[in-house]
């Protein structure tokens, strides 16, 4: 193993053993990123939904409120909200990192949803209020699961930068896997093979979600059919 590393090393530029030594420390953040992960897409995905009906709705106070987050939160870079939350707002890291990672995430779940309803023939609204159901009815039993199938690619890609996005934490001391790997990185000097390690983590785990991705679309593609 010692052979086949020294050959793969490139020196001044990538040091194969220690890249291969440094896997498990990197990887013992990678629950923390999860753990980000599952939370803050869950989160964002209610308040992405709960501000897509305020967006759709005919009421004004509550229509643009809505337009104003989901504008705000598109334009502003998500580093400098988790510096806002963290320090501006004075809250202890974690806290701060789960507020970041939720609110601007849920300004593009918003948008996508929107469009996934608006792609409905918006006579079925009117179809389902004549069957008896109530309007939140209707968004619930008829209209999100075709909404949801149409908006599955864009919360996809939510779901990547979000994951991507985790690294952001870093900046607040939260050990997650980009955090382990610039304390590696210190520690060894060796900053090229570290960052080259966790730029292939990061492709790796975005693979495996994208491919379970295409499984699930395949799934309900197949029970549509």
């Amino acid at each position: 193993m010692g052979d086949l590393l020294t050959r793969l090393s490139i020196p001044g530029f990538f040091d194969a053993k220690l890249a291969f030594d440094s896997i498990p420390t990197i990887l013992s953040g990678l629950p923390m990123s999860l753990f980000l992960l599952v939370v803050c897409f869950s989160l964002a995905n209610i308040l992405g939904f709960i501000l897509m009906l305020m967006r759709i709705s005919r009421i004004k106070f509550l229509q643009w409120p809505a337009r104003f987050y989901i504008s705000f939160f598109r334009g502003v870079p998500m580093l400098v909200v988790l510096f806002l939350t963290y320090f501006g707002l004075n809250l202890d890291a974690l806290p701060a990192a789960i507020t970041s990672l939720t609110i601007v995430p849920a300004a593009f779940v918003a948008e996508y949803y929107r469009s996934a309803f608006l792609a409905i023939d918006p006579g079925q609204m009117d179809a389902g209020l004549s069957l008896g159901f109530s309007y939140l009815g209707v968004v619930y039993h008829i209209l999100l699961p075709q909404a949801f199938r149409i908006a599955i690619p864009s919360l996809g890609n939510v779901l990547l930068d979000l994951f991507k996005g985790t690294s952001l934490v870093a900046m607040i001391t939260i050990s997650e896997m980009f955090m382990q790997a610039k304390i590696v990185a210190g520690a060894n000097q060796d900053y090229m093979t570290i960052y080259i390690v966790i730029a292939v983590i990061y492709w790796l785990v975005c693979c495996l979600m994208s491919f379970g991705q295409d499984l699930l679309e395949r799934h309900l593609n197949h029970n549509l059919v």
